[in-house]
């Protein structure tokens, strides 16, 4: 078969002759074999041609390779597509030809191993083609396995060494393209890495003995080619392809077993040069360099040989690089990379040892989490997590540069789209949302776990001094600046306030995640100890938006049947974080001890982490009652931490619980103690319980016999109830709403609640207190909290005079003060509470008589006691009898005002008050024992007499020189009516009092011209001659000898007379209510003197022209003057005293027709008792010109009209009291005084 000539006659013709050649295959003298290549491939290609005939041709070539192979090589290299051709269709006809005879002719195995001695041949080209077609063998489906062991590992060899010796490109290219199908197996991969020199020169021997020719024209340099040093030449040269090509081996390699292969690369020195080539912009080669550095990495000796400290500056390079281009997995492998060197770079070899080499690094870092993929964010936020540990901080540490990383990765995580609900992803369909929510919870984990490593890193730094402070830094900057390290503690806190808050419970109210809220809460702990300075606000803001409640349901969802147990461990240390640092806050509100706290935070310790059940079966728990064999420690505990729990979060306003359950639950377990005898309760858990009561007590019904003795023993079991009392409103409330526990506890929570103040208050305040005005006092909360519970229960003002009359003298003055609040501003005193306090201020009274008798003690009580006491006075009660106590009041009060200093004007003027009242609003037939003992007090009637002497100061008290003569007009009064004795006269200059109303009227208040006009009303009533005065001569008056007419009017004399109606008409012209009924009484009074004493002075001075220019202004100032009852009444006395000034036409016409426009029904009292005395004046005056018979009938009518209206007369009146800031007026001393009524209302 072989001397067959290996061509079809058919198509032969066709064929380029240099496709066929004769082939000697014996002797020289025989005849050659003819082959046509070009027939040979149409044969193997045709389904015409029949499988005899294909048999034969193969028969034949396979004869000339056995033969003359170089022959067929000459063909074959004419056209190196023509070869590739011509060995693709042999190779495939395995596959498609069915026929066994021809398959019987491609004898495969001499082939292979034909193919591996031709790689002996120097001529690079061919080589390159037989790995070509290896290549293609290779990547035969089961040819690798089917491929006998020992042909294997002899090509493997070969592959070596070739590839140690390739100069071309192309033999390089297909080498390394052929190495890359054999790394795919395991088997071969150990071949090449465990392959010794000497088996390869063995193997090689062995090929070129078998192969002569090749033996005599190849000439082999054999050197050491192990497969890492091949690759690592590869990585130096400069054609990027097979730099490229060199990292994937190297990475294909490493992948099947890093811990086998490793060492040999990194003994080569090969990472090095893998850095080197990471100073490129090719994608592809930095993916391949970043994947096998990162294999590399798995190896501790990459780490030890210091591989890590020579690249990591390169790598930094790369990723600032890497992250400007566009490919997201390069830039996700570089941070892996990074994230695997700081992850495994050993602790005693630093990375970073000066600071622009971090810089560096956190500049990538920033930049990776800036980027547009979430992916690689999520990867640069494992980096930073890496980066953030103290082996990898510069000296000094670069806080700064912390500061931004952290404030970025927890910035990004507010971009992040919400996750959908678990309702929300059952209906959610295709794979893109999932994939966003699912890189976005990613994202937000990997943030929160890198910011818990910031804050163990700011720990750790903060507990070593080294890190603390900056050696490098002057003295002087470090002074002037913010302390870094502290800047970044509130950098951390601020970051998780206003982003890592928020963001975390918003994602977790959606689709909570254990992992997520394990680091959350973490978190949360650290912030504990990072800045203790500002925890107290802290703490109280986590508390009042319901982080009690989000730890404590997070915790029974996700970790009840012990699962989880990290997250329980977080939320058990933020609880019990949060529960100490709001006990522990420097607040006298809440007095605990030391040693409480730390029972407390034993009890939830113990109690916290089995606590594993939704807020809403609390009750059960708080209501459970432990069986007589069980030990009742275990559910007292939890129950004892479910109070303090409930404490804490409703103390800042998160209600775990409806107020009823609790209140109810609380009653119940303080009952459910005392039935079964157990040991009294902890007073910190005692103190909860209390305190739940107090706040809801209101939403609850009232309390039984049974259940408030429980709570009274349980309260009473305390050694001392300050380690229970809370400073809130609610306890004292509580305590008072039942007698029972008021009468135990009330007197000492007022004086805790007392005590708050005196120690919350500086005593430098103290001054500044008392000038505070009591609109400033009443703003306090305490204070209206203690002034709301004094209007509800009047046992606490005995309570608090009691502490004026037996406390020390901070609290008293305390007492004092929250009772002068209590009487700033109000009208009067209940008629009970009145009689319960009379006595208890009659003690108090005796005790500060007693104390200034002696000098020992301060008065600065005196003048809320005098104030209460005006109160009570004033409150309308009916009980006003001058006997029994309200005498000895009297009597102490008049004893101690005539004991005070003259200038103490904040103790005078609430006692003439209070002395003004008794005198003004007793019954008549009171009055004489009251009026007699105070004229018999020299003390109180000398007080009086410097007190009118302060008048004569630039700037005299007011307030109480309107007192004083109210009050010494009230004695002037009485002592004329009972005819009383005296016993110490008081000095008055008439003459400068009347100039004083001439002159300095205009510069005076209208209340102390009042009182002073009331003063010489009731001096002039008894004629200018009481005993309780001594009137000195007015001016002009002591001329000698008198005329007839000063003379009568001695002390006034004429002239003062006609000064006082001057400035009487001038007070009137002013208009002003309350001068205008004063002024028209004094005028009165006036006249009524000037009658008796000298008529004819009397009816000169209502003549006077003056007279009818006031009476014109008055009539003319509009209706509510012209109908004024002073107005009225000035009409009566100018017509009383036969003054001319006033004509029917048109003065009294004027005004009744104002009467009638209005209505006598719409007239006040007032108004109508001057009118109908108006009215009965008229009928008995004479008129020139006379009134018409019209106008007469007109007054006839009207006065028929008045006495035909029901008698409205006010019973009351005289007894009305009108409070002026601080004083007391009585109105019947400032209403127009008419003869059918003792004076009218203003």
């Amino acid at each position: 078969m072989t001397s067959v000539d290996v061509i079809y006659e058919k198509i032969h013709f066709r064929h380029d002759p240099k496709w066929s050649v004769r082939v000697r295959m014996g002797h020289p003298d025989q005849g050659g074999l003819m082959i046509c290549v070009a027939c040979v491939i149409e044969m193997m290609e045709s389904n015409n041609v029949a499988s005899v005939r294909k048999s034969v041709a193969l028969s034949g070539i396979s004869g000339i390779l056995k033969s003359c192979p170089g022959a067929l090589k000459e063909l074959l290299l004419q056209d190196h597509r023509v070869c590739l051709h011509f060995t693709a269709s042999l190779l495939g006809m395995l596959h498609t030809v069915e026929d066994p005879a021809t398959l019987e002719q491609a004898i495969q195995v001499p082939l292979l191993e034909r193919l591996c001695s031709t790689l002996l041949y120097p001529d690079e080209g061919l080589k390159a083609s037989v790995f070509y077609v290896w290549q293609r063998v290779w990547g035969a489906g089961g040819a690798a396995q089917s491929l006998p062991s020992p042909l294997r590992d002899r090509v493997c060899v070969l592959l070596m060494q070739t590839l140690s010796h390739a100069c071309s490109s192309q033999l390089t290219i297909n080498c390394l393209g052929f190495l890359k199908q054999l790394l795919k197996l395991g088997e071969v991969v150990s071949v090449l890495m465990n392959s010794p020199c000497e088996q390869i020169r063995s193997d090689l021997d062995q090929s070129l003995d078998q192969d002569q020719e090749a033996q005599s024209s190849t000439q082999l340099s054999l050197e050491r080619c192990s497969l890492p040093l091949i690759l690592k030449k590869l990585l130096l040269c400069g054609d990027e392809t097979l730099q490229v090509a060199s990292a994937q081996c190297m990475a294909a390699i490493l992948v099947h077993s890093p811990s086998q292969y490793c060492a040999s690369f990194i003994q080569a020195d090969v990472p090095e040069f893998l850095f080197e080539r990471l100073n490129c912009g090719s994608e592809v080669l930095l993916w391949s360099v970043y994947s096998c550095l990162l294999l590399l990495t798995e190896d501790p000796l990459f780490f030890s040989q210091c591989h890590s400290v020579y690249g990591i500056e390169s790598l930094v390079r790369s990723l600032k690089e890497a992250l400007r281009l566009t490919n997201v997995e390069v830039q996700r492998q570089g941070l892996l990379l990074l994230t695997e060197i700081l992850d495994r770079q050993p602790a005693g070899v630093r990375l970073f040892p000066s600071a622009p080499g971090f810089v560096a690094v956190a500049e990538a870092v920033l930049s990776g989490v800036c980027s547009p993929s979430l992916q690689v964010a999520t990867q640069a936020a494992h980096a930073a997590t890496a980066l953030l540990r103290v082996n990898h901080q510069s000296s000094p540490v670069q806080y700064k540069q912390l500061e931004k990383l952290v404030e970025d990765i927890i910035a990004r995580c507010t971009e992040l789209p919400l996750p959908a609900s678990s309702r929300c992803r059952v209906s959610l369909r295709g794979d893109e949302p999932s994939s966003q929510a699912s890189r976005a919870g990613g994202f937000l984990l990997q943030a929160l776990v890198c910011f818990h490593a910031a804050c163990r890193l700011v720990e750790q730094c903060s507990s070593e001094p080294g890190l603390k402070e900056n050696v490098f830094t002057a003295p002087s900057k470090q002074v002037q600046g913010q302390d870094p390290l502290e800047s970044l503690c509130l950098c951390l806190l601020h970051c998780c306030d206003t982003v890592c808050i928020p963001t975390v419970t918003r994602h977790c109210e959606l689709a909570p995640n254990a992992q997520v809220l394990q680091h959350f809460f973490s978190i949360l702990s650290y912030q504990f100890s990072l800045l203790p300075s500002l925890m107290p606000l802290f703490a109280a803001k986590l508390a009042s938006s319901g982080f009690f409640r989000l730890a404590l349901e997070h915790k029974a969802v996700l970790c009840a049947g012990n699962r989880n147990p990290a997250l329980n461990a977080a939320c058990c240390g933020f609880l019990q974080r949060l529960s100490v640092s709001l006990l522990s806050q420097p607040d006298p509100a809440a007095s605990i001890l030391p040693q409480d706290c730390e029972e407390i935070e034993a009890v939830l310790r113990s109690s916290l982490p089995s606590l594993c059940c939704r807020v809403c079966e609390w009750p059960s728990l708080l209501c459970e009652s432990p069986g007589p064999q069980c030990d009742p420690a275990g559910p007292r505990t939890t129950q004892y931490c479910l109070l303090t729990l409930l404490h804490l979060a409703l103390q800042h306003g998160d209600r775990l619980l409806p107020d009823s359950t609790v209140f109810s639950c609380v009653v119940t377990l303080l009952c459910s103690v005392q039935e079964q005898g157990d040991s009294a309760l902890p007073p910190c858990v005692l103190r909860s319980a209390l305190y739940l009561l107090s706040v809801t007590q209101d939403k609850s019904p009232d309390l039984d016999w049974a259940p408030l003795n429980c709570i009274s023993k349980a309260l009473s079991s305390s050694p001392s109830f300050a380690s229970l009392y809370t400073h809130h409103p609610p306890l004292l409330h509580f305590l008072f709403r039942y007698p029972e526990l008021a009468e135990h506890f009330g007197p000492r929570v007022l004086e805790l609640w007392l005590s708050h103040r005196a120690q919350a208050t500086p005593q430098s305040d103290t001054n500044s207190k008392k000038t505070e005005g009591p609109s400033e006092q009443n703003q306090d909360p305490d204070n209206t909290a203690l002034l709301t519970l004094l209007e509800k229960s009047p046992t606490v003002i005995l309570n608090l005079l009691g502490m004026v009359c037996t406390s020390e003298a901070p609290l008293a003055e305390r007492a004092v003060e929250v009772l002068g609040s209590f009487l700033q501003g109000r009208r009067g005193c209940k008629a009970g509470l009145c009689t319960l306090l009379r006595p208890t201020l009659l003690q108090v009274l005796q005790r500060l008589g007693l104390e200034s008798s002696q000098g020992t003690g301060a008065v600065g009580s005196l003048p809320l006691v005098l104030r209460l006491l005006c109160l009570m006075q004033t409150s309308g009660s009916t009980e006003n009898e001058m006997d029994g106590i309200h005498f000895k009041l009297l009597y102490h009060v008049s004893n101690l005002a005539g004991k005070l200093q003259a200038s103490n004007t904040e103790c005078l003027l609430p006692a003439f008050s209070y002395l003004y009242c008794c005198l003004r609003l007793s019954p008549p037939h009171c009055t004489d024992r009251a009026v007699s003992m105070l004229l018999c007090n020299a003390g109180l009637m000398d007080q009086l007499q410097a007190t009118l002497d302060l008048s004569s100061s630039l700037s005299p008290p007011s307030a109480l020189l309107c007192c004083s003569r109210l009050l010494l007009s009230s004695l002037v009064t009485l002592q004329h009516t009972h005819s009383a004795q005296v016993h110490r006269s008081i000095r008055l200059n008439l003459g400068s009092t009347v100039q004083a109303l001439v002159f300095g009227k205009r510069k005076t208040g209208s209340l102390l011209l009042a009182s002073s006009l009331r003063l010489l009303q009731a001096v002039l009533d008894v004629d200018l001659e009481s005993p309780v005065l001594c009137v000195s001569v007015g001016p002009r008056a002591g001329q000698r000898p008198l005329g007839d007419t000063d003379s009568s009017l001695h002390p006034l004399g004429s002239y003062g007379a006609h000064c006082l109606i001057t400035t009487l008409y001038g007070l009137l012209l002013q208009k002003q209510e309350l001068l205008l009924s004063v002024s028209v009484n004094c005028l009165g009074s006036l006249l009524r003197f000037l009658q008796r004493r000298s008529p004819s002075t009397a009816q000169h001075v209502v003549c006077q022209p003056w007279s009818r220019f006031l009476l014109y202004s008055l009539l003319n100032s509009g209706e509510s003057c012209l109908l004024h009852p002073a107005t009225l009444t000035l009409l009566t006395l100018l017509l009383r005293y036969g003054s001319r000034v006033v004509v029917w036409e048109p003065d009294l016409c004027q005004v009744l027709e104002a009467v009638e426009k209005r209505g006598l029904n719409e007239l006040g009292e007032n108004t109508t008792q001057a009118l109908r005395q108006l009215l009965t004046q008229l009928q008995c005056s004479i008129f020139h010109p006379p009134p018409t018979e019209e106008s007469r009938l007109q007054a006839n009518t009207l006065m028929e009209s008045l006495n035909s209206l029901p008698p409205t007369a006010n019973d009351d009146l005289p007894t009305s009291i009108l409070r002026v800031g601080e004083m007391y007026l009585c109105l019947s001393d400032f209403t127009v005084k008419t003869d059918g009524h003792n004076g009218s209302q203003l």
